[in-house]
């Protein structure tokens, strides 16, 4: 059995780590609110405007917007990772590498597949055996619309000039705290939704300027937009699963704590018992 100054070190280091776990459960509590709001205000302007996109894209005939509607032979696929800067956070970045690794070995095997890292932490996994073209860890630092449209606009360069014949989005959608999904969006070429298009009924609009030039604004920006409610999910999602794996740690701390205190307890009483047993043996072999 362990001596009691061993177990008084192992109370100690475990009610350290349980304050960390619980401190950093609070923190993320509180920026979850925040990127919550965030996401959950987003959505539905982001479907809306996907809406109008389909919408207008339904009634128009030719070429327009086909730079980033081109179905081409699919010879060699991007995939952007978006995974967090810092661990701790359940299996949240590791979900991120094995949907990627996934997606390599059976949906594109094969292919020339090479990623895009958004996150320090897929991108040091995936950098030991894949192809990075480029990894981003400042966006998370500043999560603006403004600096999500460079990166954008880098990607939808990557597919109008042939580098790519597809890219998809891997992240975590945000559900709740404690559920995140991960998904496989296609980025581009963009998605014709048949379905939605058969049900679409189509308002006689006055349009200006014309619906051409509508759809050729919109289509960049509704790019933009869907990688940055992409983000929005992510950083949620991040804070999420921090949490509840921070909170799942004070539990398991708190229950360590526990048993080691009983285990002290029980340890002192012995120590104790046996003094007395030796003073007691001492005392009656002076009397004897």
């Amino acid at each position: 059995m362990a001596n009691l100054k061993e177990i008084r070190n192992r109370i100690s280091s475990v009610s350290s780590t349980m304050q960390i776990t619980s401190a950093m459960k609070m923190v993320s509590a509180a920026k979850l609110k925040k990127a919550q709001d965030a996401i959950t205000t987003m959505r539905p302007y982001a479907d809306k405007q996907t809406e109008l996109l389909q919408s207008l894209s339904a009634t128009l005939d030719g070429d327009i917007g086909s730079d980033y509607t081109a179905d081409r032979e699919v010879k060699k696929v991007l995939l952007v990772a978006i995974s967090s800067n810092r661990g701790l956070a359940g299996a949240f970045n590791s979900n991120i590498v094995k949907s990627s690794l996934s997606l390599i070995n059976e949906t594109y095997k094969g292919k020339q597949v090479d990623f895009f890292t958004l996150g320090k932490k897929a991108n040091d996994v995936l950098n030991k055996e894949q192809t990075i073209i480029e990894n981003n860890i400042e966006i998370f630092d500043d999560l603006t619309y403004e600096n999500n449209a460079q990166i954008a606009q880098k990607l939808m360069n990557l597919f109008t000039d042939g580098t790519y014949d597809k890219i998809i989005l891997i992240y975590n959608k945000f559900k709740n705290a404690a559920t995140q999904i991960i998904m496989n969006e296609q980025f581009l070429p963009i998605v014709s939704n048949q379905e939605l298009d058969e049900k679409v009924e189509v308002s006689d609009y006055i349009f200006e300027p014309s619906k051409e030039k509508i759809v050729e604004e919109l289509i960049p920006k509704s790019l933009k937009m869907q990688l940055f409610k992409a983000l929005r999910d992510s950083s949620a999602s991040e804070h999420g699963a921090r949490m509840t794996a921070m909170h799942k740690a004070t539990d398991n701390a708190t229950e360590l704590r526990d048993a080691l205190t009983l285990k002290y307890n029980k340890a002192r009483q012995a120590s104790i018992t046996n003094e007395i047993l030796e003073i007691v043996g001492g005392a009656e072999a002076l009397a004897g």
